[in-house]
């Protein structure tokens, strides 16, 4: 499968900059949010960016591995959690209820039956994972079959008019698959230092020092087993979760349609990392909402050489933190669309 992405034309670059720049400021006094405007204007290629039906993607997935002790919590947690979601329940619904974000779950491979409910899409590739400390999470079949429907549904949201997508995540044990994938995808070279198996392998949803010891042993084992490969398809059919793979096709089929994507915390990056591998261009499409508190997390905000808009030490995933990044980049439009300049305001400019 070919996805399609460009990056985007810096064509209206400096006439983004000259408007960023003639607002009724200093230059360089809104910080972060100038650079975020021209990107935003750069994506949508106008002078007058504006995000329609901005929405918040959650996949589930369980993981054939969590069983062997890689989490804190129980693999039931996975479909509970789920059930909170439609229930509306967890902080994800909190942030996008206060602001105005659309929300939809996409089972993924939960092992559980939902039915049919109201903001839930099923695209169950099975039952969870397999067990990587034994064989491969799942085929190659497979891990097409979920880049395929990610990318569907991502269309799917751009033909309802949003261009403003964030991702987030639900499936215990996938701190686990993702620290695998980034110390495939990155290696222990490369920029920021690289990601030994070690350093990305973290707490997780908060396991104590002993758990952790056991979390870094069976992850050197499924290596062991699987070795670790650089190709990103091979990789995510090695440890990847469904939910990751599903996501991965979704950020490629977001970026294919010119949405912006708003990037969360640790195990979303890690879907990132593999779409980033499958096609480069797709990170100029890119918003980094956070540093998560995952040490993994920083390691691949290095790699792809990107400075986050917050650091509040978020480690909950579901998307939060796109979610609250999210008003930053409505700031960005809207500073750049109704902030005066110095002609419009009469207001004496630098040179006057």
């Amino acid at each position: 499968m070919t996805f399609r992405i460009h990056a985007p034309e810096r064509t209206l670059a400096d006439q983004l900059q000259q408007r960023i720049d003639q607002k009724t400021k200093p230059q360089g006094a809104l910080g972060r949010l100038e650079p975020l405007a021209l990107q935003l204007g750069l994506i949508q290629q106008t002078l007058t960016p504006e995000i329609r039906q901005p929405h918040i993607m959650v996949f589930a997935g369980d993981h054939g591995a969590a069983r062997a002790g890689v989490s804190a919590f129980p693999q039931d947690v996975t479909w509970q959690m789920v059930e909170n979601f439609l229930a509306g329940g967890a902080a994800i619904n909190v942030f996008s209820r206060q602001l105005g974000l659309g929300l939809t779950v996409i089972d993924c491979g939960v092992n559980h039956e939902f039915g049919t409910r109201p903001g839930l899409i099923n695209a169950k590739l099975g039952p969870g994972t397999a067990n990587y400390l034994e064989e491969p999470a799942m085929s190659a079949a497979q891990c097409e079959a979920a880049l395929a429907r990610g990318r569907e549904l991502a269309h799917a949201l751009a033909a309802n008019g949003c261009n403003v997508v964030g991702f987030g995540e639900m499936g215990i044990g996938n701190t686990a698959a993702a620290s695998l994938l980034t110390h495939c995808l990155i290696g222990e070279g490369g920029n920021g230092g690289g990601a030994d198996l070690v350093t990305v392998t973290g707490r997780g949803t908060g396991l104590d020092d002993a758990g952790l010891v056991r979390k870094r042993e069976l992850l050197g084992q499924a290596l062991a087993r699987g070795g670790r490969p650089t190709d990103p398809r091979t990789a995510l059919a090695e440890y990847g979760g469904f939910e990751i793979a599903v996501m991965a096709g979704a950020m490629l089929g977001a970026a294919e349609k010119r949405m912006t994507l708003l990037i969360d915390g640790f195990i979303v990056t890690s879907a990132l990392l593999v779409a980033h591998a499958i096609a480069p261009d797709i990170l100029g499409y890119c918003v980094f909402a956070h540093r998560s508190k995952e040490p993994g997390h920083t390691a691949q905000l290095a790699h792809f050489g990107v400075d986050p808009l917050m650091e509040l030490d978020l480690r909950l995933g579901e998307g939060t933190g796109a979610a609250l990044a999210f008003p930053l980049l409505q700031a960005a439009a809207n500073f750049l669309n109704e902030m005066a300049s110095f002609d419009s305001a009469g207001v004496s400019g630098k040179d006057h």
